[in-house]
């Protein structure tokens, strides 16, 4: 019996969420299967991926033939390497120790170079919001501006009605006043 490692399709419409599992290869992609080794959700940034490593590289030893996207995952996730390291153990080309040496170091190095680009991701978030933030203050600034001139505006305007009608005002009293005036003369 050939076995595979393939992903079995989960989730709905438009939100697809796989299983990694081990199955008979002439089994269908969403049918019976051996073992479920982890899952796989592409829907996430990065995506995520939940694997049982030991089991993963039990069966990749025992010669479970990964499909491409699987194989890729077991890359990712380091066990490829390790069963490349592991092999090397075997021919005797460096001890189990130094195998588990490199395989920590490149973990490590994975790790960090993740570390790297989600604080780069974070920084040129911050940077992002920081630069919305300003064109949204340099908006109200300007909205403040105009709402500043209109009030100013209205206030002329005001002020100028006041002005006509006061002036209107002394102009309606003082030819009542000035008809008074030659009639105290005669």
């Amino acid at each position: 019996m050939a076995t595979k490692i393939r992903l079995q399709r989960r989730g709905h419409k438009d939100y697809a969420f796989y299983s990694i599992v081990i199955a008979d290869s002439r089994a269908p992609r969403d049918g019976k299967f051996i073992e479920k080794i982890g899952t796989f959700n592409p829907n996430t940034n990065p995506a995520t991926i939940d694997l049982n490593f030991e089991r993963a590289l039990y069966w990749v030893m025992a010669g479970a033939e990964p499909t491409d996207t699987v194989r890729n995952i077991l890359s990712r996730e380091g066990v490829m390497l390790m069963k490349h390291l592991k092999g090397g153990v075997k021919k005797g080309a460096f001890t189990e120790e130094a195998a588990q040496a490199k395989f920590d170091a490149w973990k490590q190095q994975k790790e960090s170079g993740l570390n790297a680009i989600a604080n780069k991701e974070e920084a040129a978030k911050k940077a992002n919001q920081k630069a919305r933030l300003e064109a949204e203050q340099k908006v109200n600034a300007e909205i403040a501006k105009k709402v500043a001139e209109k009030k100013a505006a209205l206030a002329a305007a005001k002020a100028e009605a006041e002005a006509a009608a006061a002036a209107e005002e002394a102009a309606q009293e003082a030819p009542a006043e000035a008809p008074a005036e030659p009639a105290a003369e005669a």
